[in-house]
């Protein structure tokens, strides 16, 4: 993912001039897109917000779809291009499209990943160019069912020549007992007149309607009078539903400049009556259960949630990977539970504070993810785990962003690395993560959410790194660590929100500098300081120096500790043939001759040309 410049022009751009520039870059066929000359580019949607226009585009390969292939061009109100984010990272090549395999063999291995099948949608033939692997022939198959989880709409790629799954897509996306519908007290609905009935349906945005999932019919009535205000009751699961459906489409348009749920004006039919302590969205639709008590759930958070995946579903890239859906679902959830703002069900960052599904209480705390289980922290075991607990440390980050470590109101939140973070507020937070969303590829991933979300930051906000700097500081503070695509903020704004721990440690004297330095391009050497004070003895003799320092070609930079009288230690040599990204390490020296106190250097140079970086941040422990 890169930056492709463009020249501006001095009248703000449509989103229709904007998708022609757009168009215009596409054909030229950049080296960042990866292409093969088989290939050919569709235009999808042009999504705008906040003055920034984002074209996303599908691949073919000699006419078959490329699983994998979608990017998107974001340009700015005067047309530049600001950013290409692309999910292939090398081109297909000469790839043969005769499958070997029949398609009836391939749907037959499509059907077996299911308990029960009920459906199968079709099959057809597909390109496979995921996660940096070489690209497949496949056979594409869409199952619906039970799985071991539940109900499953499933989609199968299948190798084309040897019958192996490629991948598994589910559309099924679901959270499991979060908030009471019943909670928001009298409430007042837009509904249409038909003839003498009325219809629980929005009269302007149609497909916005809730229905009983038993008939899959909408619920009617002659008085325009709903629900009775009993949990048990479908109608009042509806009532509640329906007005947190139609409370998020104001949200989008009032806080993102989105048209709708789906991006076109409209949403999916909400249907209450699951038999299940669940919900779940399935691409076609919002399917709401009910909690031990036989209430049915459809409260600000679990509709909101909901309609959140499908949101996702339908901006660039689908719905997020890798252990990322539900984080980005409860951002939207939690979006729509503040901008309505209910007394009945006071805005807050829980996800299932009202419902007691299982006589357990909330469900995910996202200011602190561990009172449910989850982890607060990143790790490179996050994208496996059960994806609702997956969601612990990018609802942790999201917390920070919005609320801060203070909570500004809110629950005190602590941080992974002692640092402090001053919050953005929910609705630059949720701004921030929207456009972040619109850069989406079929990648997503905890690491490119956070480039994302840095560019969004910088592109949001042109004249200030206020934004960014926080953006920055709340993933650091939940240790999703820096990436070579990460951009940088200068020039603007204040210092960085971030305050690293002063204190101590019992048994030893540290510092961090997490202040961003960059580092030249085959210049001259750079260096980073921290101060160490209070610290009246010498250095250990198993001093550490903790650092993360983001490089396209680490092999081009030479990192040295200078201590406080000139004395040089050599913690890295250059390398010609070290081509990996970043130096996320920690040395340990022999300091042992060396007074604590006083100004400790990390100094990096780069040697050799082309590739670039910065110091990210860097602690010392003596």
């Amino acid at each position: 993912m890169v930056a492709v410049a463009q020249p501006a022009t001095a009248v703000p751009q449509d989103p229709q001039t904007a998708a022609a520039k757009a168009d215009a870059l596409v054909a030229a066929r950049p080296a960042v897109l990866a292409a093969s000359p088989n290939e050919t580019f569709q235009r999808r949607q042009v999504y705008s917000s906040s003055g920034l226009n984002y074209v996303a585009y599908d691949r073919t390969y000699n006419g078959f779809p490329v699983i994998g292939g979608d990017f998107v061009v974001v340009t700015d109100s005067a047309g530049a291009t600001k950013y290409t984010s692309v999910s292939m990272t090398q081109p297909i090549g000469e790839l043969s499209t005769t499958p070997k395999l029949a398609d009836t063999a391939a749907a037959a291995v499509a059907t077996s990943q299911l308990k029960t099948v009920t459906e199968v949608e079709g099959t057809k033939l597909v390109v496979v160019a995921l996660d940096g692997k070489p690209a497949k022939l496949a056979w594409e198959t869409t199952v619906r069912g039970t799985s071991a989880e539940g109900p499953s709409r499933l989609t199968v790629d299948v190798d084309a020549a040897t019958g192996a799954v490629l991948r598994e897509y589910e559309h099924v996306t679901d959270v499991s007992g979060t908030g009471t519908g019943w909670i928001n007290g009298s409430v007042t609905l837009d509904t249409t007149q038909s003839g003498s009935s009325y219809l629980l349906q929005d009269p302007s945005h149609t497909t916005v309607r809730c229905q009983d999932a038993a008939t899959n019919t909408t619920f009617s009535g002659s008085d325009n009078v709903w629900g009775n205000g009993t949990g048990t009751s479908k109608e009042t699961g509806c009532v509640d539903a329906f007005y947190v459906a139609q409370k998020q489409y104001a949200m989008l348009s009032a806080w993102l400049g989105r048209n709708g749920q789906n991006g076109s004006g409209g949403a999916w039919p909400i249907r209450v009556g699951l038999n299940d302590q669940n919900a779940y969205y399935d691409g076609t639709q919002v399917q709401i259960g009910k909690n031990t008590a036989g209430q049915w759930i459809s409260s600000a958070d679990v509709v909101g949630h909901e309609l959140g995946h499908g949101i996702d579903d339908t901006t660039p890239g689908g719905i997020s990977r890798s252990g990322t859906q539900e984080f980005v679902a409860d951002t939207i959830g939690a979006a729509t539970e503040w901008y309505i703002n209910n007394p009945n069900d006071a805005p807050d960052y829980q996800v299932g504070e009202e419902v007691n599904l299982v006589g357990s209480g909330p469900i995910r705390y996202m200011y602190n993810p561990s009172l449910a289980g989850d982890d607060n922290c990143y790790s490179s075991s996050t994208p496996g785990d059960e994806v609702h607990a997956a969601a612990g440390p990018g609802n942790h980050w999201f917390y920070l962003l919005a609320q801060g470590t203070g909570g500004a109101g809110q629950p005190s939140s602590t941080t992974c690395n002692g640092s402090t973070v001053t919050g953005l507020g929910i609705q630059n937070a949720i701004k921030i993560m929207y456009n972040a969303m619109l850069m989406k590829t079929s990648s997503s991933s905890y690491l490119k959410y956070r480039t994302w979300t840095l560019t969004a930051a910088k592109n949001l906000f042109p004249t200030s790194c206020t934004e960014f700097n926080t953006v920055k500081a709340a993933w650091d503070a939940v240790s999703v660590p820096a990436q070579s695509a990460d951009p940088t903020c200068s020039g603007g704004g204040t210092t960085p929100p971030t305050t690293p721990p002063t204190t101590p440690p019992t048994g030893g004297c540290t510092g961090t500098n997490a202040t961003d330095v960059t580092i030249p391009d085959a210049g001259a050497a750079i260096t980073s300081t921290i101060t160490i004070s209070g610290c009246a003895r010498a250095a250990s003799a198993t001093s550490t120096i903790a650092v993360n320092v983001v490089h396209t070609y680490r092999g081009d930079v030479k990192l040295d500790l200078v201590a406080p009288d000139g004395t040089v230690y050599a913690l890295k040599a250059t390398s010609s043939s070290d081509s990996a990204d970043n130096i996320v390490t920690t040395y340990t020296k022999n300091l042992s001759s060396e007074a604590a106190n006083g100004d400790w250097k990390l100094r990096a140079q780069d040697v050799y040309s082309t590739d670039t970086g910065y110091i990210n941040t860097w602690t010392l422990t003596l």
